[in-house]
């Protein structure tokens, strides 16, 4: 049993989990720190956090070249089968999507979510992930909140936060995060995209070692690491 992660840059990662590929927000193409080609990128299953374009990003193309499975909330499915996407699964927070070789937990998160045209995109969420043996936490684009203390009662072996301020918490905010959260590791995500959500992720993963029982993983655009 093993998960093998790869990010993109912002909050794009795939996953390989026992052989069977998982996606999460592929923005890549617009993707300034992207390195990867969406035409070069499948899946069997896409999960989206929000419908914000730089979330969604290449997932109407990928799922309709891939027949993947978009799995995203009530709302965002409605938009995705309106646009020829014909394999999808809703749910919402709270709900659980399963599928043999993993599953997803929806939780919340402190967002917004609209489609860049101008459809609401339902509330934004996270993802509680299970397969290969490892439980991760994706934790989509969030404030921090209180109820972190709860999915840490998850037991989760990585979670996958936002840095950059602005838009979603920022350093100090991610380190009281993972406080709550309590993982065995952590990787930053959502930082360094665009100029509004820049960061210093080397002081951050200091902090994460100093400051908190957590490891610190800090990968460029492209990088790798198994669990």
């Amino acid at each position: 049993m093993a998960v093998s992660i790869r990010w993109f840059g912002h909050s794009a990662y795939s996953f390989d989990i026992d052989g069977h590929k998982l996606l999460i927000d592929p923005f890549v193409s617009g993707n300034p720190v992207a390195k990867a080609q969406a035409e070069d990128l499948d899946a069997e299953v896409i999960l989206l956090t929000h419908a914000h374009g730089d979330h969604v990003g290449d997932s109407v193309e990928i799922a309709k070249r891939c027949g993947a499975l978009v799995v995203c909330n009530f709302e965002m499915g409605d938009w995705y089968m309106a646009h020829g996407v014909e394999n999808v699964f809703q749910g919402n927070p709270g709900g659980t999507f399963s599928k043999g070789w993993m599953s997803a937990k929806w939780t919340v998160a402190h967002h917004s979510s609209s489609f860049p045209d101008g459809t609401y995109g339902g509330q934004p969420n996270g993802f509680v992930i299970r397969g290969g043996g490892a439980t991760i936490y994706h934790a989509g684009d969030t404030s921090l909140f209180g109820d972190m203390k709860l999915i840490g009662d998850e037991g989760l072996d990585l979670a996958l936060l936002p840095i950059g301020d602005c838009f979603t918490m920022g350093i100090d905010d991610s380190i009281r995060a993972i406080g709550f959260l309590n993982p065995k590791l952590v990787a930053p995500m959502h930082y360094n995209t665009f100029p509004p959500i820049e960061q210093d992720a080397a002081a951050w993963a200091a902090r994460v070692e100093s400051e908190t029982s957590a490891s610190a993983i800090v990968l460029d655009p492209d990088g790798e690491f198994s669990l």
